[in-house]
């Protein structure tokens, strides 16, 4: 694989389309505000007693599943309203994805999903992606860890640079193809040059996690939530960050930047990488809800991710919340999903295809 010439990234902001999306967020959240009294008790009405669905595309047990679990019942207090987690998986979150993209406009279903997967799978013009990143309703940044590589608890690799030279066919347990645990494996097995076979169909975290308990897979890509809790749990060993941001979960564990001697070729790879799980838990909605009552939602969801007792209990949990408003989080999506150039978009079809 090459370095591409210049600068390989062109992330030259539409400024047209970023501004209209801003303005179209900022509008909805000033509805409520500019009629506080009919809108408000309106959308209040709408959702008493109604169930909103947060729609999770892994298993029971993975990471994003743990996370709607406890943002779930924090959002159902706030609406007024039940609030139930639905699992489907499939296709390394994209079934998810794709069935939230036609759900009505309603602001009763939601989702809680992995940028990076989202993005990936669109700048890859994956074929089971059917949706545009851009149009979806964003509610907030529910943060953007850095992701940890995991292998087995009696594995002999306890360094990156050992895994480096131990010159083995490194088996990789992943969602799918694009799934954030795919991704991860991926750009970690290009830039460090490793002889790597990803083995997709693990239902979430959790199952993949097992696998290299197990032995039968030799490695895992989490964020560091999951990754923490594998760890404490001896299912797993922590060997570095895939970012040049250490996880407050593992400070003695180094970035893979600083584990490994990585040409300029690795160093792009990565940070190419980095900016795109710099994404995040995204929670987002289908396209086309009213303004008044996205206003509302999103409103509902500051106010959810802002409550003490949420973020203590996800402290206790180790599962960090770091909120993000709607407007930002929906620029950020624009920059990435939008602004890649045509030949970055071959050389991550290359990666993903294993083509190293």
């Amino acid at each position: 694989m090459r370095i591409l010439g210049g600068d390989a990234m062109v992330w030259t902001t539409r400024a047209i389309t970023m501004a209209r999306s801003a303005v179209l967020l900022s509008f909805a959240l000033c509805w409520i505000a500019a009629s506080p009294g009919h809108a408000q008790d309106s959308e209040k009405a709408f959702y008493a007693g109604k169930t909103v669905r947060m729609i999770v595309g892994s298993g029971v047990g993975g990471g994003y599943d743990v996370f709607s679990r406890l943002i779930a019942p924090y959002l159902a207090k706030t609406l007024g309203a039940t609030v139930i987690v639905e699992n489907v998986p499939g296709a390394g979150g994209l079934v998810a994805l794709n069935r939230l993209y036609v759900a009505p406009g309603d602001g009763l279903q939601i989702s809680l999903t992995n940028g990076t997967m989202a993005a990936f799978a669109q700048l890859t013009g994956d074929q089971a992606a059917r949706f545009d990143m851009a149009k979806f309703t964003y509610l907030a940044t529910v943060g953007a860890p850095p992701g940890l590589w995991l292998v087995g608890p009696d594995s002999p690799i306890r360094e990156v640079q050992q895994a480096i030279d131990a010159k083995i066919k490194w088996r990789w347990a992943s969602a799918g193809g694009t799934s954030g645990l795919g991704i991860g494996a991926a750009f970690t097995c290009a830039a460090l040059k490793l002889d790597c076979h990803i083995v997709q169909g693990y239902k979430s975290s959790a199952d993949a996690g097992l696998s290299v308990t197990r032995g039968e897979m030799d490695a895992l890509y989490v964020p560091e939530s999951s990754a923490n809790n594998f760890v404490k749990s001896k299912q797993n060993w922590a060997l570095a960050s895939v970012s040049r941001t250490k996880s407050r979960f593992f400070a003695d564990r180094p970035t893979i930047f600083e584990a490994a001697k990585l040409d300029p070729n690795g160093i792009w790879l990565l940070d190419f990488f980095a900016n795109i799980e710099g994404l995040g838990r995204l929670l987002m909605a289908p396209p086309g809800i009213p303004p008044a009552r996205l206003a509302y939602l999103q409103t509902a969801v500051k106010e959810t991710l802002h409550q003490p007792q949420l973020i203590a209990e996800g402290e206790r949990m180790e599962r960090i919340i770091e909120y993000l408003d709607p407007v930002r989080t929906q620029q950020n999506v624009v920059s990435i999903v939008s602004n890649v150039a045509p030949e970055n978009k071959a050389l991550v079809l290359k990666i993903l295809a294993g083509d190293k």
